[in-house]
Parts: C-alpha cells; structure tokens; sequence
C-alpha cells in the first residue's frame, strides 16, 4: 500500500521556484494497478522519483507498505530502494552486456550471494528465452522494454514504478508491452504505479489518477 500525506515539494525552475505539490494526499492499495496520467511538466515523474526515495519531499509523509521512506536517510533509501522494480522509458540497459546479463545485473549488484529462482520462468513468459545470448543492439525496441521488464520483476518487489515504459515504442508493442507487465504483476500481487501519455493503455490498469495543479482528478 501506498500512502501519501501532506506532501510538498518545490523544485528551482532558473531565477524561480515551482511549487509542484502542496500538501498532496493520497492513497494506492496493496496490489492495485494505477495508470497515471497529466500534461507535460505536471509532476508525474517528479512524483515516481518521490515515491521511490530518489527526490526527498520538502515536507509531508511517504509510506510506502511499512516503510516511512520520507523519514529514511540516504543509506536507508538506497537499501529501500532494493525492493522496488524501476522500469524507464529508455531502457537503461548496457550495451555491452547480454540480455541474461543485464536481466541479472542489479540482482548481483544488490545479493552477489544469492542466485534468483525466478530467472527461467521470467524469460520465459516474457518471450526473451531464445534472446538471453544476445546484445541489446541485436533486440527490437519492444524485446529491450521486455528485458527491463525482467530486470525490474526479478528480485519479486512489492512495487514497480514505470516512467512512461512504451515511450519508444509504437503503438503495437506499446499495447503489447503493457498487457505483459500488467499481467505479470498481477500474478505476482505487485503493486504497479506506471506514468503514460496513451489513454489507450488505461485499459489494462485497475485504476486511471489524473495529475493536475498538484493533485488527483480522477
């Protein structure tokens, strides 16, 4: 569950301070599926990166399951954010890696003594068990959205948060992509908080949030 409370944040915009959020709250249940929505520039991002302790907020409360992240120092936030799957809109991935390699990387970063039982049956269900020997170059844009994909659902976290993951992809794949990720996290009782501009994709989320002025217009 997600639980925001009072939150505030500015940022510097040149010779000004913005006020994005003032004294925003709201609340995502355990394991539902929420499409974010909201014009350039309203805070969707900026609310993703609060949510998973990269931006600290000016004040207010961010909860997070049991964890009161908005009160972690920087040693608990980088240990935070070890249980929670981060997908980007580009794919963040190593161009000089495999597709197994980069699926496995943070998992190595994070427990280099513990191998992932997941691993097979991921690939599998994500269509990339005959991509595993390849280099990211050698994937479409759809096939390295689906290793990130892995990459981000391999350590089994309680939440993803996905910044506009179908961003470079058309239409076809964007559809295809999220049907995946959306099942996937499904079936794994995953909370999944994912920003897009495609009202098209609202369809596979349990719930649309609109952001705008700072707040929620369902």
């Amino acid at each position: 569950m997600i639980s925001v409370t009072d939150l505030c944040f500015s940022r510097q915009d040149g010779d000004q301070v913005q006020t994005l959020f003032d004294g925003f709250s709201f609340n995502i249940a355990a394991q539902e599926q929420v499409a974010l929505l909201g014009d350039s520039g309203s805070g969707k991002t900026t609310l993703l990166h609060l949510l998973a302790g990269l931006l600290s907020p000016d004040s207010g409360q961010i909860k997070i399951d049991d964890a009161l992240i908005s009160s972690y120092d920087a040693q608990q936030l980088a240990h935070f954010r070890r249980k929670i799957g981060l997908i980007f809109q580009h794919y963040q991935l190593l161009d000089c890696l495999t597709v197994k390699q980069n699926i496995l990387f943070q998992h190595k970063l994070n427990f280099p003594n513990q191998s992932p039982d997941a691993l097979d049956s991921l690939v599998e269900q994500l269509g990339l068990s005959d991509k595993l020997n390849k280099l990211p170059s050698q994937l479409s844009g759809g096939e390295q959205q689906r290793v990130g994909i892995a990459r981000a659902l391999l350590n089994q976290p309680k939440l993803i948060l996905a910044d506009e993951p179908t961003g470079n992809l058309d239409q076809a794949r964007s559809h295809q992509v999220v049907e995946m990720l959306t099942t996937l996290c499904k079936a794994r009782q995953i909370n999944l908080v994912m920003v897009t501009h495609s009202q098209q994709l609202t369809q596979y989320f349990d719930s649309v949030k609109v952001l705008a002025n700072g707040q929620f217009n369902d």
